[in-house]
């Protein structure tokens, strides 16, 4: 393979559920000030699934348009990352590879690392396509975040699915140079097989992400990256919204640069708005942030884009893209916008009830409700499988 081919994301599109509760109305149901959740978290909404919901049907809509747009010939791979999985054997994306009607010839994995997993897998991904330069490989990002009612994490749940083709001479973003790593054994956020929401020690989880900024980016420098002044913005993994500007402010004072809220604005503000209407969606948030920026500015072209990766536990990688010449007619902003704005609102009372239901674990048949508005829906169980359909 030649040297100068560029590898990379060729196309882009996420996906989120059929719901949304907004938190004026979650405030009003807990008697909180909603300031707390519009200035103190930066988040306004987040996604809720519907009964016949979940990370499959998510990481299969998210991934439909790729596959028509391109066809499926000449996906060789498909690397789907969770940390919502449902099974603890079989990979999700293998239903996802049934629901796209895609060739027995292709390799499905799933990985897992916190909300870091997605970057894995578009490492892996690169890779792969390096070394055959005529596959693409298919990485999705699909989870759902949970964590205990009336907690305090509960604000920034959320829900989403994001899905890029990933493949020689790229129409969106070129993965560039070297890659900063930062891995540190911290119990910031956790979820044991036995719990089905996550543990979070939250003044921890601040300062381990915080702290991993930094060791990503003195290990990026180090190994050549290049430096602060030539990255147009700065896409963050999202737990939610306000988190990306206190990391750049971190950032920019760890590189001795000028630190007020224009320089932040300019770098950060494009990035969020899906995160902060869509909540945390774990793997995806990075790739979400990546979606906003891409379609919020128009003077990309041949610019540097940061990515920040991060999961909790911890790891985290920082990478550089370059956004491909022309790649503002390869976006999909308008199905995005649909799939944001087409999702149905709710009382806390109908989150509420949706978050108290569970699905039976003895094996018994069960035909769940037909709700979603997507393409996809988790069908039935049946002794002890999952059954999905097309909607």
């Amino acid at each position: 393979m030649s040297a100068e081919t560029a590898i990379g994301i060729h196309d882009l599109s996420f996906r989120t559920t059929s719901l949304v509760l907004n938190h004026c109305e979650l405030a009003r149901s807990n008697g909180t000030d909603v300031a707390k959740y519009h200035k103190g978290l930066g988040q306004h909404a987040m996604s809720v699934p519907t009964a016949d919901e979940d990370i499959v049907t998510m990481a299969a809509a998210a991934a439909l348009p790729l596959v028509q747009r391109h066809g499926p010939d000449r996906i060789r791979t498909v690397v789907l990352a969770t940390e919502s999985s449902i099974d603890q054997s079989k990979a999700a994306g293998v239903y996802v590879h049934s629901l796209l009607g895609l060739p027995p010839h292709v390799r499905v994995v799933e990985v897992k690392q916190a909300c870091y997993g997605a970057t894995a897998a578009l490492q892996f991904a690169g890779g792969l396509v390096h070394r055959d330069p005529d596959q693409q490989v298919l990485v999705i990002a699909s989870d759902i975040s949970r964590y205990d009612l009336d907690s305090p994490g509960e604000a920034t749940q959320g829900a989403a699915a994001a899905a890029m083709l990933v493949s020689a001479d790229p129409a969106l973003l070129e993965l560039t140079g070297p890659s900063g790593l930062f891995t540190a054994d911290v119990m910031d956020f956790w979820r044991p097989n036995y719990r089905a929401t996550a543990l979070v020690n939250g003044k921890e989880s601040v300062t381990a992400y915080l702290n991993a900024v930094e060791g990503s980016w003195r290990d990026y420098r180090a190994r050549g990256g290049l430096p602060l002044e030539d990255f147009r913005a700065f896409c963050y993994h999202q737990p939610y919204t306000r988190l990306a500007f206190k990391a750049h402010r971190a950032l920019l004072e760890t590189c001795g640069a000028r630190a007020d809220d224009d320089v932040l604005q300019q770098a950060v503000a494009p990035t969020t708005g899906y995160n902060e209407t869509v909540g945390n969606s774990y793997t995806a948030s990075v790739y979400l942030a990546l979606t906003a920026v891409l379609e919020n500015c128009s003077d990309l072209d041949g610019r540097t884009l940061g990515l920040f990766s991060y999961g909790s536990g911890s790891v985290a990688e920082f990478i550089a893209t370059q956004v491909r010449p022309g790649y503002r007619s390869h976006l999909r902003a308008d199905a995005h916008r649909e799939a944001v704005g087409a999702r149905q609102p709710i009382d806390y009372e109908t989150y509420r009830g949706l978050r108290l239901q569970n699905l039976p674990t003895d094996g018994s048949w069960y035909e769940l409700p037909h709700q979603t508005r997507g393409p996809f829906r988790l069908a039935a169980l049946r002794d002890h499988q999952r059954i999905y359909e097309a909607a």
